[in-house]
This record gives structure tokens, sequence and C-alpha cells, in this order.
């Protein structure tokens, strides 16, 4: 997926750009070793999540379930137009096509996905409701929106004037490269875009509720520009996101299709069932993918995000310039940069 690593206008507006570069000097800068505090608790992928951690914990904060936390957060940046890596506002696929993939996964190992999803604002929407309404795990493409548009989803346009200016752009080169982000963090801050399609990424979200219950969600438009059709960690249950309620939860973040080739998000929960912490579980997940794909990925981005049933965090990624936020008992928002196994 078109994974964007830099820190959105919003972020940079409130001075949260000083509080990542602190808590990257800090020698706890990526990992809670200890459990956080009391329940609950809601952690996602990349700092500018803060307002999806919000949405969640107004769920959270009243003794509402996890899985309910989780949905209504990454709901808030699959309606936002300047997340064009999310929901509406998406950057297309190379056809022109916004293209959307998303899961959601319960305490009691429920699960549903939505795969090649066009025309519907709310993919995670229709997961959960494939989830609770089928025998089944995962619709796909045209399937999955006729299943939609059955249960209520409008049918709407979600390639907004921006994306589609942005599309028409990258179609004068027509130059598939879905690591534009790594060259990106290179550059000094000031020549960094705000707002362009280098500044956002995909949501993972995971969350525990009062009752000490674990649920998660992904959502996301995609690798931009990617061959139509294409479908990456995402939405893949064992992959982009896994929940375990006897151990923990897991979400991916960067390019999908290394993420799928080691079933990451799985491959950590199971990491920690045999004693690791969620820190350590995230260091084996990216070990694991160098040394199985050795020089094929340097100069990717993949990152992973682990909680345990303690509350400890844990955050690791291939590359620097993952961040992660996520929300204290208190209220508090904390945003951090993880450790990388590559400088």
């Amino acid at each position: 997926m078109k994974r964007r690593q830099a820190i959105q206008k919003g972020v940079l507006a409130t001075g949260s750009l000083m509080l990542l570069r602190e808590a990257a000097a800090s020698q706890s800068a990526d990992i809670i070793s200890s459990p956080v505090a009391a329940f609950p608790l809601v952690i996602s992928t990349w700092a500018p999540n803060v307002k999806a951690n919000a949405a969640a914990w107004e769920i959270l904060k009243k003794g509402g379930r996890a899985l309910d936390a989780v949905e209504a957060g990454v709901r808030v940046p699959e309606a936002d137009p300047e997340d064009t890596s999310v929901g509406y506002g998406g950057l297309p696929d190379r056809d022109g096509n916004v293209t959307l993939d998303a899961c959601i996964m319960d305490e009691k190992g429920n699960c549903g996905s939505v795969v090649f999803l066009q025309h519907i604002m709310h993919p995670i929407s229709v997961a959960r409701m494939v989830m609770e309404k089928t025998p089944h795990v995962l619709l796909a493409g045209e399937g999955a929106l006729q299943f939609a548009l059955q249960n209520g989803f409008q049918k709407e346009n979600l390639l907004t004037p921006k994306s589609e200016q942005v599309w028409k752009d990258w179609l004068k080169k027509s130059k598939y490269d879905p690591m534009e982000t790594i060259r990106h963090m290179k550059k000094p801050e000031d020549e960094r875009s705000k707002g362009g399609i280098d500044n956002h990424d995909t949501i993972g979200m995971l969350a525990i509720d009062q009752n000490g219950n674990l649920s998660g969600a992904c959502t996301t438009s995609g690798m931009a520009f990617k061959m139509h059709g294409r479908v990456g960690d995402s939405p893949i249950i064992g992959a982009g996101l896994f929940v375990d309620n006897e151990v923990g939860a897991a979400t991916s973040t960067g390019v999908g299709e290394e993420v799928i080739r080691i079933c990451g998000s799985h491959t950590i929960v199971e990491a920690m069932r045999y004693g690791k912490s969620p820190q350590e579980a995230c260091e084996i997940g990216v070990q694991r993918m160098l040394k199985l794909r050795k020089d094929n990925i340097r100069d990717l981005q993949i990152g992973f995000l682990a909680v345990n049933k303690a509350g400890e965090i844990g955050a690791y990624s291939l590359r620097p310039g993952f961040t992660y936020a996520y929300r204290l008992p208190d209220g508090k928002d904390v945003m951090k940069e993880a450790k990388s196994l590559l400088n």
C-alpha cells in the first residue's frame, strides 16, 4: 500500500511534531513495557490518528465495547477528504478508481472483511455487517457493493477533486512507485509537502475496553495508483489485523505484500502467546521479514503495532518514520515514533 509517513498538517499546527521529537529522544519512545494504566485503552497507527482515537474514546469512557470503539474510531479518517489513503478522498488506482479494503475483529474471534469495494464511504461498517449478518468472513468487489447497498449504505463518488488532480498529474509520468514515502522522509522538513500524497497512511486501531476485552479494525484505500484489483494486507485477517482475547492484538502498516508473506499480525500475536512482550513480538515480525526478503525490502517500509492483554504496547518498523498514537485512561493523548531495524 501507499504508505505516507510524514505528519499531517493538523498535527504540525498543534505542535505535535515537538512531542514526537521528544518521544524519539526518550529511551521509552517506542514501548510501554508495563501496562499503561487501568483500562480502557485505544491505540492506532500513525500520529495524526489522534482524532480517530478521540472518537473511539467517547465510547470507551462510557463503558462501551471495544468493537464499537474501533469501528467509530476508524470511520473518522474514512470520512476525511484530506486523508488520501483512507475512504473518501483516497487516492485512486491507476485507472482512476477509488477502491477500499477493511476488516474488523472482536474479542470472540468474530471477524469480517471487505476487499476491492467501491462507492461506499465506510467500508469498516460494511465489514462489521459481513461479520454480524452473514456466515462469511470476506466479501469482494461487486458482491461486497451489492451487499452494502442491500443493507442501507449509499453509493457515493469517493474521488475528490484534489485526489483526481493528483491522479491526473501522476498520469503524466505513470511511474508505479509504492515507496515515494522513503525518499520523502529523507527531505528536510520544510521541503515536505503538507496535504500532499505522501502525508497520510492506512489506519489500524486496537482497543481494550473497561471489561478488558480486545477488538481491532483496519481500513484503507490501498496503495496509490495500484493495479486495478490489487489488495494488500489491511483487510486480511492474520496479516493486517489479528485479535486473540486471551493474548493480545496486532496490526500492521507499510507495503502490504510483505506483511502478507509472513502473516504479520498473526505472527506477532503468536509470539506474545509464547511469552514475548509486544515490543519483542513486533521486532520478531520485522526481523523475520528482512531475513526472508533480504535486499528486496531494504528500501520499503513495514511497521507493526501490538498490545497485550495487560495493556503493554509495542511498536517496531523496518525503517525510521513510523509513528503511532494512543490515549490513556485519563484522556491524555500520547504520540511516539517507533524504533526501526534499519536506519
